[in-house]
């Protein structure tokens, strides 16, 4: 019995480290609330819509869009107009 700790586990597993798993168990819990509110969903939703009914157009040029990213990107953007719970846009790295 001089293997296995009090508990009746082996003395190797009582050793192992068990902070690891309860720093990013800690980070997913602060994502926990909804990045996106319902406003959101429902304009992206529209967006996906029109896109598929070969209505979307893009802003500037007026052209129709045909990428299902750009989709989501415009329904986000719009929600954002309109005050919807989105996070802000990504900054990318200028070269």
């Amino acid at each position: 019995m001089s293997m296995h700790e009090p508990g009746g586990a082996p003395a190797s597993a009582a050793k192992k480290k068990k902070g690891a798993k309860k720093k990013t168990a800690a980070k997913r819990k602060k994502s926990g609330a909804r990045r996106y509110g319902r406003k959101a969903s429902k304009k992206v939703e529209g967006a996906m819509r029109e896109l598929k009914q070969g209505k979307l157009k893009s802003g500037r040029s007026g052209k129709k869009v045909t990428s299902r990213k750009q989709a989501i990107a415009i329904g986000l953007s719009e929600a954002r107009k309109k005050g919807a719970k989105v996070p802000p846009k990504r900054k990318r790295a200028r070269r």
